[in-house]
């Protein structure tokens, strides 16, 4: 029995190899298409992996008929015409192609994400304290498992109990602890350092950022955040859209949701410099501004004023800044330049443009390969 165990287990290693090698070969397709961005759980995401049935014999009588048997000429085309066939017959209602749906844990998605595009590991800076469980049993509580009760503990204070109540009897001691008299051991609270880390993704949803637009965000946000959470114990994502003014709002109404007026970049950059300074402090947190448009901005007044924001207050804060720059048809594309032109040779702030599906894992590359 357990060599069957052993063998079961082999081949399902076995097997488990044989989807991590596809899934890297396919992975810089994964990084282009929204596929997996629906199928993603808690701490996995299942993954779709074509395969094809191989083809087997299979044994039986045919009666006599078919190719190589009853009559014909040498030469004969198998259909009997001698000529090409017509193709007739009815559709079939069997799929040529099978989905095998493989469950990844993030982890190693994010660790297969490092290996393709060549990763540093990131170095926190911030660290918060939180009070955690851990070490030695030097506490004493009134609750507790049978296995950890302190016998000397739970006896002392029966005892105290027994002389209060006058029921001792010194020729005849006897102590009985009650349920109330029990102690337990129990390891003391302490304050532990924790790597924490918050992304704040800001995308422009004004009328001239289209639905393949907020795809290409919503594809790179996923890996963004699936490297990150790979990098920090605890990690916090705070979505933000503007256009003329900045707001909060969950994830689906980042993704989906599409305004109509103008745009005001400095108005997401005020909001995020606000939550920076009301929750999220530099010393305690590492911090990862993401903003992503089409270049638009409603005045060259307003992007002074976000580049005012950038020197002096965000840059300071934050780990490092990334804009990512979206091809649209309707975009001028000016804020990169403008960008590029002003911090030339900041390494706190990493600019990319995607044109185009295709770039996306360049994009990422970008944005991640500083290890910052």
């Amino acid at each position: 029995m357990s060599g069957q165990v052993y063998r079961m287990e082999r081949d399902r290693a076995r097997f488990r190899d044989i989807v991590r090698g596809r899934l890297r070969k396919d992975l810089r397709k994964y990084l282009s298409t929204s596929e997996l961005l629906g199928r993603q759980g808690k701490n996995a995401i299942s993954i779709p992996i074509p395969q094809i049935e191989l083809p087997r014999f299979r044994f039986g009588s045919n009666g006599g008929q078919g190719v190589g048997q009853g009559g014909g000429d040498d030469g004969q085309s198998a259909d009997g015409e001698g000529g090409e066939g017509e193709g007739v017959g009815t559709a079939g209602d069997q799929a040529g192609q099978h989905i095998l749906e493989v469950e990844v844990e993030l982890e190693e998605l994010a660790h297969m994400l490092g290996s393709e595009l060549e990763l540093p590991s990131i170095q926190p800076r911030g660290t918060r304290q939180l009070s955690t469980e851990g070490g030695r049993y030097t506490g004493i509580r009134s609750e507790g498992p049978n296995s950890l009760r302190h016998f000397r503990r739970t006896y002392k204070r029966a005892l105290k109990r027994t002389i209060s109540e006058g029921l001792w009897d010194p020729n005849e001691p006897k102590v009985i602890p009650i349920r109330d008299d029990a102690r337990f051991k129990a390891r003391r609270t302490h304050p532990q350092p924790e790597s924490s880390a918050v992304i704040f993704h800001m995308m422009d949803v004004s009328g001239s950022m289209g639905r393949e637009q907020k795809d290409i965000v919503r594809i790179e946000a996923f890996w963004i955040d699936t490297w990150l959470r790979s990098q920090y114990e605890n990690l916090d994502v705070v979505y933000i859209v503007h256009d003329a003014v900045a707001k909060i709002v969950d994830q689906d109404s980042f993704f989906h949701l599409r305004e109509s007026g103008g745009t005001k970049i400095s108005s997401a950059y005020d909001l995020c410099m606000k939550l920076i300074r009301e929750k999220y402090r530099p010393e305690n947190w590492n911090i990862y501004p993401f903003h992503y448009s089409d270049g638009d901005n409603w005045s060259a007044r307003d992007t002074e004023r976000c580049i005012g924001l950038l020197m002096d207050e965000i840059l300071p804060s934050v780990n490092q800044f990334c804009y990512g720059q979206v091809k649209s048809a309707y975009g001028s594309g000016q804020f990169i330049k403008d960008l590029r032109e002003t911090f030339p040779d900041d390494d706190r702030l990493i600019v990319s443009e995607v044109n185009h599906r295709d770039e996306i894992h360049t994009s990422i590359k970008t944005f991640l390969g500083k290890g910052k």
